[in-house]
This record gives structure tokens, sequence and C-alpha cells, in this order.
């Protein structure tokens, strides 16, 4: 885990491939460390396509999607598709995994199970390592996995919420992508279940690349940098909380309104900007605990206080989010006006 200074990365939504190419040159050229991509099939555009452009128009970002599933993609095409992408990037490729959200939700498929998780995760390192997989096929016939011309093992980093998923992290995969949100409390309870999964393995934390997602805004007004990312508060209430919301934190005095928040969730709008699951939050007046937990947004001096009330909690790199309306000018002002200006 890294303990120096603070490191950004971001997540864009690609709805456009206009000037995408030159939003990831400013990108890299602004001093971000990593690049994702979000995977929805319904929703944005091809993720491998959009990670092909973004490798020919950088130098020096990782780059991956953040994040894929192993489900509407064989883990065969996924270990082909980063092999690829590794390839024309020169090594700069980095696999985000989850276990679904909008890109499941939209064609009606189950989340991927913790073993399910597991297993892909030290699967896809295998594919890409070059490594051949055995499997049983049907009438006593054996299946034989593999990715011709993969060369190198991709990072793997599993996107965590709950304690379990979290600890799993830590047993197994490269890195962890921590979406259970940024308060000192949530910070501490994540650490400690990365480290329970870490010494389990016979690893330590320091063996783990952590990183925190938050979803970001900057405007000169808190609330006019609150009000761009509604939607996307909307997706991490839905998402961080939805197979339960014991162990992570929440006050029981809104526990109803998260789930009702869930139950109007339209996953086919998922975090599209003005999109239906905007008005969410405000609905069930969730705004200020979603923001306060999932959130760094606000005027620059209010996103410096809060990235270090995150890095004195214990974090160090975290994965922001471009879904604002200028992302080529947010990009520029995050690194000069508070990343600029951090004091620690």
């Amino acid at each position: 885990m890294a303990r120096d200074g603070a490191r950004f990365g971001i997540v864009f939504l690609p709805e456009r491939f206009d000037g995408w190419g030159d939003l990831c040159r400013e990108t890299e050229d602004a001093g971000f460390d990593w690049l994702g991509v979000a995977d929805s099939q319904s929703v944005f555009r091809e993720l491998y396509v959009a990670l092909t452009l973004a490798v020919l128009h950088t130098r020096r970002l990782r780059l991956g999607p953040l994040v894929t599933n192993p489900l509407t993609r064989h883990l065969v095409v996924t270990a082909s598709a980063m092999a690829s992408v590794d390839e024309v990037a020169g090594g700069r490729a980095v696999l985000g995994l989850g276990s679904g959200d909008s890109a499941i939700h939209t064609i009606g498929a189950p989340p991927a199970t913790l073993a399910g998780l597991e297993e892909s995760i030290v699967t896809l390192g295998r594919l890409t390592a070059g490594e051949t997989i055995e499997r049983a096929g049907g009438a006593g016939r054996a299946r034989r996995w593999r990715v011709h011309r993969a060369t190198r093992r991709i990072p793997i980093y599993l996107a965590a919420e709950g304690p379990r998923t979290l600890e799993l992290a830590g047993r197994v995969a490269d890195g962890v992508i921590v979406g259970l949100g940024l308060t000192p409390e949530v910070i501490r309870l994540s650490l400690a279940a990365i480290e329970r999964g870490a010494r389990a393995a016979g690893r330590t934390l320091d063996d783990v690349d952590v990183w925190w997602f938050a979803k970001t805004s900057l405007a000169d007004r808190r609330a006019d940098a609150i009000e761009p990312i509604k939607m996307a508060l909307a997706a991490s209430a839905n998402h961080a909380f939805r197979f339960t919301l014991e162990g992570k934190g929440v006050p029981p005095d809104l526990h109803e309104k998260i789930r009702a928040l869930q139950r109007e969730y339209d996953s086919h709008h998922h975090e599209l900007p003005g999109a239906a699951n905007a008005s969410l939050p405000d609905r069930w007046d969730l705004t200020d605990f979603l923001v306060d937990r999932f959130a760094i947004a606000g005027a620059p001096a209010d996103c410096v206080a809060q990235v270090e009330r995150a890095m004195a909690a214990g974090a160090r790199q975290f994965l922001i989010t471009g879904f604002v309306p200028d992302p080529r000018a947010f990009v520029r002002r995050w690194m000069r006006e508070v990343a600029g200006r951090l004091s620690v």
C-alpha cells in the first residue's frame, strides 16, 4: 500500500468518441497516473475501442477497464482483449474487475459470486501470463483455454465494497479499488478488512495496491459542484449497499431510505447526467449522507480538505471520476487547484 503523497487516477464514461483521444492526452499531461474506462455495453461506448484509442493518444498512463466483470464476456475473451491492449500500450495495461453493475443488470444477469470472482482473478492472471488452462468439458472431453501471444501477467484490481470482498482482494488481487466510502471510519474499516485477507494469504497490507474510489466534482460553490454528480451518488448508494447494509457503517435510520432508492434505480440510465437517477438522492433525503460518504466535491478548498481528511485516515491513492460536463477543464483544474495544494 502506497504511503507517500497522494496519487490520482481518473475514470471516464465513454459516451462519445469525438474528442476522446484529446481528453486522454490532456489527462496524462495534467499528471494523472491512471486512466480507467467504464464498461457497460448498454449505456456507454465499447470499452476496448475506447481503451485502444486511449493507448494511442498516451505514452505513460496506466490504462484499463474500471471496471469490467467476469460475466458479460468469457474470461478468455477478456484475457485476449487485455493482452492485446497491453501489447499496443507497451506494458501499461491494468485490469479492474468487479461483480457487475449496470452491465449485468441491463441484460438480466446475476452478479458474480465471491467464489466466481476469486476464480476469475486466478484464471485471468494465468491466461494473461500465457498459461494454458485445462477445463473439463462435456462428454468427457477436456477444454483447453489459452491466449496465444499473451506474455505478461496483467495486474488485476478488484473493485470491492463489502468486508468479504475487501478480504478477497487482500488475499488474491494485486490491488483493490475501495468503493465503500471515504469517511475516516469507513477507511479504517476497509483497511482492516483488506489486511485480514492479506494475512490469510501470508501477505501484508503493503503487498496490496489500494486505491479509493471518489465521486468528484469541482465548482466555485459547493452546491454547484454537487448537482452534476447526483446521478453518480445514486449509483454508489445502489451498488455499494446492494447485498447488505450490515457491517458497512450505515446509520440504521437510513437503511429504508437506501432500499427505497435502490428500488427506483434504473440501470439503463446508470451514471448518465440529468437522467432519472439524478433525482433519487434528493427524493430520499440522502444527498448530504452520500456526499460525505462517497464524494470529493465542492470548491477547490473543500476538495483539498476532503482529500486531506481521507489521507489522515490512511488513504493515499484516489480514483476520482470525470463525470462532469467539461472533463478536459476538470482534469487541469483538479491537478492545479486540488492536487497541487495538498499539504500532506
